[in-house]
């Protein structure tokens, strides 16, 4: 289903997405971080990580993963990949093509490099415009990457285990970033355990697109070329929980956060607010709550509304006198 073709349609189109500007100083630094055979790439993942002697430039391989379609590129990467292991040198793969099991459908992922270390380890490498001050980056914008990795790393770790003896991936990525706020790069390595643990059970709990289906009433279609009135109803018999954090990563995003807010879903505020007013599920349940004209007394999160409407009355009443 094209999602942003289907949110143009419904007259939501997705307002996210990179400047044309950032997308071009992006693909700038990583050519320059990639260039001369990825030489200062493999220079920092060594320095970082190890994996045997230290990479002499020029000596490094970096096969060519090109092929036909996205099955062809998985499958030529992980040529690559074994070919690299058994040669025992060190190997830069450039956009290699890695295929995850998605609720029982193939995803393919693409991240920006994958280095094979002399010692047959694997590791995942994510390359960021955003600058790295003092040895340290954004918080934020570290941990989206190292979710991001976690993926790769996951789709990394079904390839090597189609491997006899499966090489290790490890549990570390290079995140490179430019220097201050110049063009040299930077890197660290990034423990990504913990996100490996959270998408690896998320992605055990996903409903497979097969369930999901037979759950439709009989015709359902996105079909683009609908009416927004048909797309609706379509787009609304499949359930869906709106939060703040869609608006980064889905196209439908504005369209839920709509219906969200018609619905005076609490969502729509945020998952950590949802998940501590528990049985309160609307926006007017939690207020009529703290004003005391509903919700159990006895449910923490309705005493907690009440405390906290009580503190504001009496702040109110205090700035008033």
């Amino acid at each position: 289903m094209p999602k942003a073709e289907l949110a143009r349609s419904l007259g939501a189109p997705a307002a996210f997405g990179q400047s044309q500007f950032a997308f071009m100083r992006g693909h700038a630094f990583e050519a320059r971080v990639k260039a001369d055979g990825g030489a200062e790439l493999l220079r920092l993942t060594h320095a970082h990580l190890g994996g045997g002697p230290e990479p002499v430039p020029g000596e490094a391989r970096v096969p060519d993963l090109s092929a036909a379609g996205p099955e062809g590129r998985s499958a030529r990467t992980e040529l690559a990949l074994r070919e690299a292991t058994a040669a025992g040198a060190w190997t830069l793969l450039d956009h290699p093509m890695l295929v995850l099991d998605v609720a029982g459908t193939p995803a393919f992922l693409e991240p920006d490099a994958v280095v094979v270390a002399p010692d047959g380890t694997w590791t995942v490498v994510e390359i960021k415009s955003f600058p790295m001050v003092d040895g340290a980056a954004d918080a934020a914008k570290v941990g989206a990457a190292a979710r991001q990795s976690a993926v790769y790393a996951l789709a990394l770790q079904d390839a090597a285990a189609r491997l006899d003896p499966a090489p290790e991936v490890r549990h570390r990525v290079l995140l490179v970033c430019p220097k201050d706020f110049s063009n040299l790069p930077a890197a660290s390595a990034v423990d990504i355990r913990k996100q490996l643990s959270v998408t690896r059970r998320q992605l055990s709990r996903l409903t497979r697109v097969e369930e999901i289906a037979a759950t439709l009433p009989p015709g359902t279609t996105f079909d683009v070329t609908r009416s927004p009135a048909e797309l609706t109803a379509a787009v609304e018999a499949v359930p869906a929980t709106y939060a703040p954090e869609c608006l980064a990563a889905c196209e439908l995003a504005f369209h839920c956060r709509a219906r969200a807010r018609a619905a005076d879903e609490v969502t729509a505020l945020g998952r950590s607010l949802r998940a501590e007013l528990g049985a309160l599920t609307t926006v007017e349940a939690a207020l009529a709550a703290a004003r005391g004209e509903a919700g159990d007394p006895d449910d923490p999160a309705v005493a907690a509304l009440r405390r906290a409407g009580e503190l504001r009355a009496e702040a109110l009443a205090g700035g008033a006198a």
